[in-house]
């Protein structure tokens, strides 16, 4: 394990342990599996993984205007793995599809005809897909673990490669980037990994909170004056938190250590998933609004407000009819 330019490269067998020991207080529901495109196998040359990683960086800041790369981790042709965006943050890497997200670019071009993957390269990426299945409970099917090719490029719908999509991850990724070749071809791996893997306990969600302030604080203990806690960074505004502890109005936020909030900080919210097979996203709560978006059934938003039958499921004005979300229990 070694870092540089911010970033750290591992080896899938040191990502398994590091993600095990990693705390995280953002909800993760969704895994994006993607392609670089450019760069490709060319560009990599064996000893160059932190350059290419900046150089991604730099082209997602200054020519892209994000914030950082946009992804959070990317591997390699030689079965590496680097961080990169912090996974506190959600992702910019499929345009509606980023809240509770992960994204995980894969090193090179996957169309047909292109980059022929490395046997360590498909190795990485089934067992980094897989320890992320288990680190956060995501059920290994294509509604949950998504490639960007399913997603309209401009309204960021869901339309499984229908129209105005991109490739990614490649016509050729585990034999094809169609919905059919996921299930087909690259689920079916994953499932085999996590079958020879003992699953974290299933410990109880008491309810979900929204993150109210710019940045809150994660402490040892259920009062302001306890310390920090130091190995997790803090929760950020919007982020959706899982409680598994109320004391004295503080929340805990992970259910294997002392890790607390003041949820005077937070709102409840709750989760839902859509029983439409599209939902038109509106700028207000009602049909008068414009269209910002539109999502796709069984996928999960949390609501963080209510008018008039309508439903708030982003801070930045994203709104659905009421009638169209079915709760989670």
């Amino acid at each position: 394990m070694t870092s540089k330019f911010g970033f750290t490269k591992l080896n899938i067998s040191e990502f398994e342990q590091w993600l095990t020991n990693l705390k995280v207080a953002r909800t993760i529901v969704y895994i994006q599996e993607h392609h670089t495109w450019n760069p490709s196998y060319i560009s990599f040359k064996n000893n160059n993984h932190f350059e290419l990683q900046l150089a991604m960086k730099n082209y997602h800041v200054n020519n892209n205007g994000w914030m950082d790369i946009g992804q959070h981790f990317t591997t390699f042709p030689d079965g590496s793995i680097l961080t990169g965006r912090s996974l506190e943050q959600t992702p910019a890497c499929i345009f509606g599809f980023n809240s509770n997200a992960i994204c995980i670019e894969n090193l090179g071009n996957f169309d047909l005809g292109k980059d022929i993957m490395t046997t360590e390269h498909k190795e990485t990426i089934v067992r980094i897909t897989a320890a992320l299945c288990k680190k956060f409970s995501i059920p290994v099917n294509s509604d949950k673990i998504v490639y960007h090719h399913w997603f309209n490029l401009s309204t960021g719908e869901r339309n499984n490669g229908t129209r105005n999509n991109k490739t990614c991850p490649g016509t050729n990724f585990f034999g094809g980037n169609k919905v059919s070749d996921c299930e087909n071809n690259f689920l079916p791996l994953v499932a085999d990994v996590l079958k020879t893997t003992a699953l974290p306990p299933n410990i109880p969600v008491l309810k979900y909170v929204y993150v109210t302030s710019d940045t809150l604080n994660i402490r040892t203990e259920a009062n302001p004056k306890s310390n920090i806690v130091k190995d997790r960074e803090a929760a950020i505004l919007g982020a959706i938190l899982r409680v598994y502890e109320i004391k004295n109005g503080w929340y805990k936020i992970s259910s294997s250590a002392s890790n607390w909030v003041n949820g005077s900080y937070t709102k409840d919210v709750t989760r839902y998933t859509v029983n439409a097979n599209t939902l038109n996203v509106r700028s207000g709560p009602g049909i008068d609004y414009p269209k910002v978006a539109s999502i796709y059934k069984n996928q999960e938003v949390f609501v963080i407000d209510e008018k008039n039958s309508w439903f708030k499921i982003s801070s930045d004005n994203k709104w659905v009819k009421k009638e169209f979300l079915t709760i989670v229990t």
